[in-house]
């Protein structure tokens, strides 16, 4: 099986299906492969966190061309999944040089399963494209195809409790991936202060009471599968002994009113209004809360949402932090390097991580009273093990990562500080000169001259006139040519 993830994600995901029970993990690209039985599918779909979709491989196989894999999917028996009355849509997604249109893949998968039904049968299937009886993933690395049964359905980030969105939400299976990534399972209070439509809190909520975030679905793409397991589903979907109860609380507060009624909303139907408080407040008459407390926040990038001072307001974020937030650790999801620069403060974990197409960074921030000198020498721990040796991983990070948009940055200024330098095509390409000044040209004997049948240069080199043979370095005196 294979579990889909965002990028940055995949050791979350991998350490979920570890607790799971899963075998023979294998971390990928924003993937984890498993092997597993029916219940452990099951299982997948309505107990992980980090997962966007989990699909069932049919088949993996090498082609070279669109008619080679029409062959590949034809051979396959479709009868085990299909029949005429059952309706199918394909997916596809390739990263090839071969393979350029993805839909033109699809079209190539779907056209093999009709024409065999057509051929055997004399009807065929019908497409859906929303809500098909059965999904079909098709994933193409070059010449490597994988042709899989989509499990799912629709994305395993639609838990099925937000009710209404502010504008950008915060994706659910990323705001679970960041929590998971904190260590918080519950221990302290959870505060996002400028929460939106409230999927952190409710995201920490559901870990904390170790809920399982399928219980909201609707439906599962499996359940219209001809093998589906009603009964082992109904025990999976009614097993609540793993459940918990959460000791302390979560806060969501937020400066617009209509975001923070969209909050009262998701969380209400998410059933955790006794866990869980909404209120409206700006972060810069926040005070030290009483208890031990977390702090985990996505405040606005500049992109979609664009306060009026966006440095203002992280470098208020930051002195809220300083002054308000004293012996406790906040965690911020930011994607310009200026925005982190502005909250001043020195952050003990750096983790990449991917907001949509935007590549941000989570980082971590510990808080405590005194200088961060003073500190130091007290010998107190800033850094844990743990993040010295996630911040000693080498390439966790593109090598061209750097490369955002600042915010007083113009489109033509940026565009040519990022731009890579044009490689030059055969007849840019600047010819030698000769000692006149004029471009020198090689005829074709002067080319077979310089090189014998082998392609190694063929005689020696000549300087000021005279031959000169290669040296051997172990005879003489250093010298690279002798006479």
């Amino acid at each position: 099986m294979i579990a889909k993830t965002f990028q940055g994600l995949e050791n979350v995901l991998a350490e979920e299906l570890t607790q799971l029970g899963a075998n023979n993990i294998k971390i990928g690209r924003r993937m984890v492969s498993y092997t597993g039985d029916q219940e452990m599918l099951y299982r997948s779909n309505f107990c992980l966190r980090t997962a966007i979709r989990v699909l069932k491989p049919i088949k993996h196989f090498r082609a070279t061309s669109a008619d080679e894999v029409y062959e590949a999917v034809k051979a396959i028996d479709w009868t085990q999944y299909l029949s005429n009355d059952t309706t199918f849509a394909v997916d596809s997604v390739v990263y090839s040089t071969e393979f350029r249109h993805s839909k033109f893949v699809a079209y190539k998968v779907k056209d093999a399963i009709v024409d065999q039904f057509r051929e055997n049968t004399g009807n065929r299937p019908n497409i859906r494209v929303s809500n098909p009886d059965i999904q079909l993933n098709m994933h193409i690395a070059e010449y490597d195809c994988t042709l899989s049964l989509d499990s799912s359905g629709e994305s395993l980030h639609r838990r099925g409790y937000r009710q209404e969105a502010v504008e950008a939400p915060l994706n659910e299976v990323l705001a679970a991936g960041i929590i998971l990534m904190t260590g918080w399972r519950g221990e302290t209070d959870f505060i996002d202060p400028m929460c939106g439509s409230g999927t952190l809190p409710i995201e920490a909520t559901l870990i904390a009471r170790n809920i399982a975030p399928g219980v909201f679905r609707k439906n599962f793409a499996f359940e219209r599968w001809a093998d589906f397991d009603a009964e082992l589903f109904d025990k999976i979907y009614n097993d609540d002994s793993q459940e918990r109860e959460f000791l302390h609380h979560a806060y969501g507060y937020d400066n617009n009113r209509a975001a923070v009624a969209i909050a009262g909303q998701n969380v209400k139907a998410a059933g955790l209004t006794n866990d869980i408080t909404i209120e409206f407040q700006d972060f810069k008459d926040f005070t030290q809360p009483a208890e031990k407390s977390i702090i985990v926040t996505n405040p606005p990038y500049g992109e979609r949402i664009k306060p009026e001072d966006l440095l203002g307001l992280y470098k208020m974020i930051g002195g809220q932090f300083k002054h308000q937030f004293v012996d406790n650790e906040a965690w911020v999801l930011s994607y310009r390097e200026e925005c982190f620069d502005a909250i001043g403060l020195k952050s003990s974990l750096k983790v990449p991580l991917y907001n949509g197409s935007l590549e941000c960074e989570l980082r971590k921030y510990q808080m405590f009273s005194g200088r961060y000198n003073e500190v130091r020498s007290e010998g107190r721990q800033i850094k844990s093990e743990a993040d010295r040796r996630q911040m000693a991983q080498k390439r966790r990070f593109k090598e061209r990562r750097a490369f955002k948009q600042g915010l007083d940055e113009s489109d033509e200024e940026f565009k040519a500080r990022t731009e890579r330098p044009r490689r030059f095509d055969r007849e840019d390409r600047p010819r030698r000169a000769d000692r006149d000044g004029r471009p020198r040209r090689f005829d074709g004997d002067e080319r077979s001259r310089r090189f014998d049948r082998d392609g190694r240069k063929s005689g020696g080199f000549k300087k000021g006139g005279r031959d000169l043979k290669p040296r051997d370095y172990k005879k003489g005196n250093g010298r690279r040519y002798e006479d």
